[in-house]
């Protein structure tokens, strides 16, 4: 028992002083851990506020770029919009000096026309003291006959008075007669003399460039595996493309290519820019095919009315109908023999100005007439009727003059003209419409026209034979001189121009000539 209790007592202290040392161990080794957390934990968050730095800092390099960009942009939209600007100031500043010098050109024709007036005026007075001095000779020579009368013929002075006023009107019958014909070939000459001259200018003044157009236009591929995607599966692709734009889409062995086929422009002009963006884009299905037509037929619109209102801005002209604009930028895509119309409608235009300034007339009121007359061409693909009868119906709709509607419903008639400004536009279509390489013809047709026109003048009884010359232009007609005297001559050529312009259809105009000779031919033996 006492041996148990001194086993304690010598136990006891060693198991307090394991506590103990198990405690301070257990402090220490706590202090250490938390330490050592707090470390962590510091340099943690050194790391998160190093990363949280480093993307303040990519943060800010980015903004900084795309400050940069923007101000960039903006840099390069402000130059954009000043050269704009600058060509517009140059363009009006060109405008101006054209001006100014039609200006100083209408004052030296003033002047030239002043000095005329005056020369004319003196030659007048001239005249009238010629007059003056044959009318005192007239008066000297009728007072001598009189007493001749009186004392040779032994008759009344009323008898001689009667027999001397009717030789001198006798006389003076003659001498009118001689004046009325001199002054009517002066009229006649001078007359088309200033014709010549006006249409001269018209000309010289205006020299466009040409434009043909055909009826087929190629897109090129990057690749010929593309084809395949455009046909589609069981030909889906390429049949909705065509039923939307009205195209023929031919693909055939042509290496990287497809062919458009279509007599519309328009529809073929949409038809290859929306092929070219399905292609560029890759992807070619149905629904993307209508979404592609739809936005480029949306593209093409904005398109017309920036080409119509660019028109109109070149001539001059104001306060035009927003369809009207968008008809008039239609015309782009149309041609007539071979003629861009709206390069047609923007030159006959120039041509009316001139022509109406030379002849008095308002420039303005004649641009707008001659602009217009073909309006009908950009709806009588769609609409059914001649271009003349659509185009005067839509001009009046938009709420156009009568003077601009008229022009355009009889350009193409030789009816009774109620406005001189049908008559200038006229004039100016054909004026654009013959000018040397300005519209192309096919030789087929060339041919057709020509066997026409010497049917049609052979048809006549008393026609020996016939032929055109001159390209069509003319036609010769040689008459038997033994049925068809010099009277039926000039009945003829008039029957047969009449003919003509009812069978036929042709630019400009074409000179009939009847040659009637008669020989008479013996042999000396």
């Amino acid at each position: 028992m006492i041996n148990s209790i001194n086993t304690l007592k010598l136990i006891i202290p060693w198991f307090i002083l394991w506590g103990a040392i198990s405690i301070l161990v257990g402090y220490l080794w706590r202090k250490y851990v938390s330490e050592r957390t707090i470390k962590s934990a510091e340099k943690r968050a050194k790391e998160i506020i190093q990363e949280a730095e480093d993307i303040a800092l990519k943060k800010k390099r980015e903004i900084d770029i795309e400050a940069k960009e923007l101000i960039y942009k903006l840099r390069s939209d402000f130059e954009k919009e000043t050269k704009n600007k600058r060509k517009e100031l140059q363009f009006q500043e060109k405008r101006l000096q054209q001006k100014e010098l039609a200006i100083e050109r209408k004052a030296e024709i003033i002047e030239i026309r002043e000095e005329e007036l005056s020369k004319k005026e003196k030659e007048i007075q001239r005249k009238e003291e010629e007059i003056k001095n044959k009318e005192m000779e007239y008066t000297k020579l009728i007072e001598e006959e009189k007493r001749k009368l009186e004392l040779i013929s032994g008759i009344s002075r009323e008898e001689a008075k009667n027999q001397l006023l009717k030789i001198m009107e006798e006389e003076a019958r003659k001498e009118a007669i001689k004046l009325q014909q001199k002054i009517e070939n002066e009229v006649r000459e001078n007359a088309e003399k200033k014709a010549r001259e006006i249409l001269l200018t018209t000309m010289q003044r205006l020299a466009p460039e040409e434009a043909t157009e055909s009826v087929i236009s190629v897109v090129s591929l990057p690749s010929d595996e593309i084809k395949g995607r455009i046909i589609g599966r069981e030909g889906r692709n390429i049949k909705v493309f065509e039923a939307l734009t009205g195209v023929d889409l031919i693909v055939d062995d042509t290496p990287e290519a497809v062919t458009i086929s279509c007599f519309n422009l328009y529809r073929r002009e949409l038809a290859r820019q929306a092929l070219e963006k399905l292609i560029a884009d890759g992807r070619i299905h149905p629904a993307r095919i209508e979404e592609i037509v739809e936005k480029t037929k949306k593209q093409l619109e904005e398109q017309l009315v920036e080409d119509g209102n660019r028109v109109l801005f070149e001539i001059g002209i104001e306060n035009v109908h927003p369809e009207l604009v968008k008809l008039l930028g239609k015309l782009k895509y149309r041609t007539s023999f071979g003629q861009n119309l709206l390069i047609h409608s923007k030159e006959c235009a120039f041509m009316a100005g001139i022509i109406a300034s030379e002849l008095g007339y308002n420039p303005k009121i004649a641009k707008r007439a001659a602009l217009f007359h073909d309006i009908g061409k950009a709806m009588d693909q769609e609409v059914e009727g001649a271009h003349p009868e659509i185009g005067g119906e839509i001009l009046k709709k938009y709420g156009e003059s009568d003077e601009v509607v008229n022009a355009a419903l009889h350009h193409h008639n030789d009816i009774s003209i109620n406005t001189p400004y049908t008559l200038i536009t006229q004039i100016a279509d054909a004026l654009s419409a013959t000018r040397t390489g300005a519209r192309r013809d096919t030789l087929e047709k060339y041919l057709r026209r020509i066997e026409e026109l010497e049917k049609i003048a052979s048809s006549f009884k008393g026609v020996d034979s016939a032929y055109a010359i001159s390209a069509g232009r003319e036609v010769r007609v040689i008459v038997k001189p033994e049925e068809i005297t010099d009277d039926d001559a000039r009945v003829l050529v008039k029957e047969i121009a009449k003919k003509i312009e009812e069978n036929m259809e042709y630019i400009g105009q074409v000179k009939v000539t009847v040659i009637r000779e008669k020989r008479e031919v013996e042999f000396a033996k």
